[in-house]
């Protein structure tokens, strides 16, 4: 099982980051996902760890598909992945309405059926196969005439990729775009996933789109996990505390009553009368009542946190629930060592 992390600090010195992914990667971190909300862009920061690291791959987790056409995400794959010389991985994934619409001034409209489209024209920039054409629901290329200026032309990429098959990861929690992920995606980043619950949950979606997997690509990645501790004498009700908030956040504030896809999972999960109490609360501004709401069942089953024995069957869980690579989000103020305790248990399995 590979061992990745997420940069959670939106916001921060870049070189700092670049420092702290440094000492990951000697702590045997396999893998760092650089985000992207309305601060820094993540594409800039990828290619300074790039340039700055040896071994660890960087993937981007996630980069939207409304803020850059499918032809500029390409050409900035192709970059990173040559710079990191093959160390590169795309995610990409919707975002919301918030950023989409709020800070880009661009409609949220047709979020799968974009990332779906952007999956097929990557990997025909990469392939250089011929001048790119395509005819989809929401792209053509080139733009037709009736479109614009009649001027297009069909074109290839002026450089040669480092790689062809550049690995995209999609970001997808509900069924229908986490069918589309096992169909056409090479690595899944589903949030709050509960392994106890995946069979359950996302186990007909992964099959039915597993069934249409071209034989090309290789078998689907899954990048999963959470929050981490790793001690004998760990203050565990109060470090399950502090995800409190976080989880409220997304259960309760992220979208309108109706259309909140965390609160739905949470529903999926087995929590609707958790997740409808969480909602109201927080909607109503009642914010700290709906940190206190969140059940600690969810708490345990969506972090690793509790002395070595403990977290290794959170670990063993993950692993038998399909994850090939943990998602670690180090709690603590040494997120290095964390990450070699992580590795430990991880390769005495």
């Amino acid at each position: 099982m590979k061992l990745s992390m997420l940069l959670s600090r939106y916001t921060g010195d870049p070189v700092e980051t670049a420092e702290l992914v440094r000492d990951l990667e000697s702590a045997g971190l396999d893998m760092v996902w650089v985000p992207e909300a309305y601060g820094f862009d993540a594409m800039t920061l990828v290619g300074y760890l790039a340039a700055t690291t040896e071994r660890v791959q960087i993937g981007t987790g996630i980069v939207n598909v409304f803020s850059r056409t499918p032809t500029l995400l390409a050409m900035s794959a192709a970059a990173a992945d040559s710079l990191s010389r093959g160390r590169f991985a795309l995610g990409i994934g919707a975002s919301g309405p918030q950023v989409v619409e709020g800070f880009h001034g661009v409609p949220f409209d047709r979020p799968m059926q974009r990332i779906a489209e952007t999956i097929e024209i990557c990997r025909k920039v990469w392939r250089r196969e011929e001048p790119l054409t395509y005819d989809g629901k929401v792209y053509r290329l080139p733009l037709p005439a009736d479109r614009g200026t009649g001027l297009g032309k069909p074109l290839r990429l002026i450089n040669h990729p480092y790689r062809a098959g550049i690995p995209v990861y999609w970001a997808s929690l509900m069924e229908r775009s986490v069918r589309a992920t096992a169909e056409l995606a090479d690595g899944w980043l589903p949030l709050f996933f509960l392994p106890d619950k995946a069979a359950e949950v996302f186990g007909p979606a992964l099959a039915a789109g597993t069934a249409r997997r071209s034989p090309g690509l290789p078998p689907l990645d899954i990048v999963a996990g959470g929050p981490v501790a790793v001690g004998e004498k760990l203050p565990v009700d109060d470090l399950l505390d502090q995800e409190r908030p976080t989880a409220a956040r997304y259960i309760g504030g992220m979208g309108s009553r109706g259309r909140n896809f965390y609160n739905d999972l949470a529903c999926r999960y087995g929590f609707e009368a958790e997740a409808k109490i969480i909602q109201d609360l927080y909607l109503d501004g009642r914010t700290r009542e709906a940190e206190a709401a969140v059940p600690r069942k969810w708490l345990e089953q969506t972090t690793l946190i509790g002395p070595p024995g403990q977290v290794t069957e959170r670990i063993h869980a993950y692993r038998e629930a399909g994850v090939t690579a943990l998602n670690l989000d180090p709690v603590g103020p040494d997120p290095a060592r964390t990450v070699e305790a992580v590795r430990r248990l991880v390769d005495n399995l």
